[in-house]
């Protein structure tokens, strides 16, 4: 497990696109927060990271969003499939070309890749927040050691 915390947008979006830096296609990135604690604003950023220059928003009415940048970014909010049985094609959208994420990744636990970096982040006031990564992996371990050095 590593941890992080930032003190501001600006420090939200410097991790963000420092992330998007080593990610590679196919990689899988799932987040968990309340509501509020920073998930789609450090997206926006590591989409950014990605060389994506659309807006992006979630797609909590839509479960699903695709960008071109870098790589191709697949955005899914699962918020909506909560005790849903529903087959979205989850290996093809896991283990193609795009880096894949995730919010609310916990209501499909038993469709989710069993390699994946899962991401917590934890609003502590306005503007700080805490991110802890939770690597699932050999690939994903090597990604947080240097994230973190």
């Amino acid at each position: 497990m590593y941890e992080k915390e930032v003190h501001s947008l600006e420090e939200t979006n410097q991790l963000g696109i420092r992330l998007a830096n080593l990610l590679e296609p196919g990689d899988n990135l799932t987040f968990e927060g309340d509501l509020g604690a920073g998930k789609t604003t450090f997206i926006q950023a590591l989409a950014k990271g990605l060389g994506i220059s659309r807006t992006v928003n979630s797609p909590t009415f839509t479960i699903m969003k695709q960008y071109e940048g870098n790589l191709p970014l697949n955005h899914l909010d699962v918020y909506r499939l909560e005790n849903s049985d529903e087959d979205l094609g989850w290996d093809e959208i896991f283990y193609g070309d795009a880096v894949t994420v995730i919010e609310w990744a916990h209501l499909i636990e038993e469709n989710l890749p069993d390699e994946r970096l899962d991401i917590e982040i934890q609003r502590l006031d306005e503007n700080k927040r805490k991110f802890i990564f939770r690597p699932i992996g050999k690939r994903y371990e090597r990604l947080c050691e240097e994230l973190f050095t």
